[in-house]
């Protein structure tokens, strides 16, 4: 029985999941890691308490049934397949912390305490971004100095795991193989992307260099004019301005309701007109994003919606697929019920949760296996 742990270190949490022939086991949570009051100083202790609790747990005997750790890091540049950890590996997460600060350092301290206690256990790198390396470089490239282009200034995409998850069911789900089909993948959570997948390869994200690209999300403001920037820094530092992009705009800015697309809800339906813009604004750029790939991709066999908004949000779904000359209609019923297929049309329009643990657990069996 193999047994795979997958691990997603975040700069003050642990999340972690234990599979058996690709079956879930158990999961768990370490947080507030190095916080004044909190008894876990650092992510070395974290690790070391999420080991016993597994233990605790029942579900192994001891750590020796660990046959590989998966880990979820953020950023891995041009890699474009999870890989067995290695120096070289380790080098490639360094090297791109710059570009994902938050993340890659954090994700990089979890794989160093996992070879720290468990030295003899293979290790493997899921990236979020290996999934969207197929793209073409027309898709990539930024227009700006080609120069820039070969010094890694160009769109790398995120959330690859999420959408590779889905776009796997989505073939399941339609009895079709996952190299015959054109689908637009849309992970909508706090953060939000959207993906265009032609027989079985990214063509084209809305995330870009950063994770700033695309849609507007929970406090990030998505695509806007650049020029907005350079008029704000007359009178912002630039610190400021990238609190205001990454913290202070999105759902959060327009609503003044939060994040939370609950409370917008709860406004939109009293009418509450910065919650309805919010929405609207939401919608709109997610309709956008589907009519453009719907033409970057010539054809379309299936649009999949996932993350807590798109799995949870019927109105969301309703409002982003109304594109009336595509004929893609929505039964209303199944879309209120959350169903996994939701439209009447050739176009599939499905609902699919994702599990980018599960994922990660099968992309370390695959290496390790």
């Amino acid at each position: 029985m193999k047994k795979i742990l997958v691990l997603n270190c975040g700069s003050s949490s642990v999340k972690y999941s234990l599979f058996e022939d690709k079956e879930f086991l158990f999961e768990g949570k370490m947080e507030k890691i190095g916080e004044p009051q909190s008894k876990i100083k650092n992510h070395d202790v974290a690790i070391e308490l999420m080991l016993k609790q597994i233990i605790d747990s029942r579900k192994i005997n001891s750590l020796s049934e660990i046959q590989a750790v998966g880990n979820r890091v953020v950023h891995g540049g041009e890699i474009s397949k999870s890989c067995i950890i290695n120096k070289k590996v380790i080098n490639v997460i360094k090297r791109y912390s710059s570009l994902a600060p938050l993340h890659n350092p954090v994700n990089l301290k979890g794989i160093l305490s996992i070879k720290k206690l468990l030295p003899k256990v293979p290790q493997v790198a899921v990236f979020d971004t290996a999934f969207h390396q197929t793209m073409p470089e027309k898709a990539l490239v930024y227009p700006l100095s080609f120069d820039l282009y070969k010094k890694g200034i160009r769109k790398y995409g995120f959330h690859g795991t999420s959408h590779h998850y889905v776009a796997m069911e989505a073939a399941k789900i339609m009895k079709n193989k996952f190299q015959k089909l054109n689908l637009i993948t849309c992970h909508l959570g706090n953060g939000c992307s959207i993906t265009a997948i032609k027989k079985g390869k990214v063509v084209d994200t809305s995330m870009g260099f950063t994770v700033l690209e695309g849609l507007m999300m929970g406090t990030r403001a998505g695509d806007i004019d650049p020029g907005i920037v350079f008029h704000l820094m007359k009178t912002m530092s630039a610190k400021e301005v990238s609190d205001l992009l990454y913290r202070k705009s999105g759902l959060a800015g327009i609503s003044g309701k939060g994040k939370d697309m609950r409370s917008i809800l709860v406004g939109y339906k009293k009418k509450n007109k910065r919650c309805q813009l919010a929405l609207e604004m939401f919608c709109y750029r997610i309709k956008k994003y589907i009519a453009a790939y719907i033409g970057v991709l010539g054809k379309v066999d299936g649009i999949v919606f996932t993350a807590g908004i798109g799995v949870n949000v019927p109105l969301i779904r309703k409002l982003s697929v109304n594109i009336g000359c595509l004929g893609i209609k929505i039964d209303q019923k199944r879309n209120r019920k959350n169903e996994t297929i939701i439209s009447t049309s050739k176009i599939k329009v499905m609902v699919i949760p994702t599990d980018e643990a599960k994922m990660i657990a099968l992309e370390t069996e695959k290496l390790v296996g």
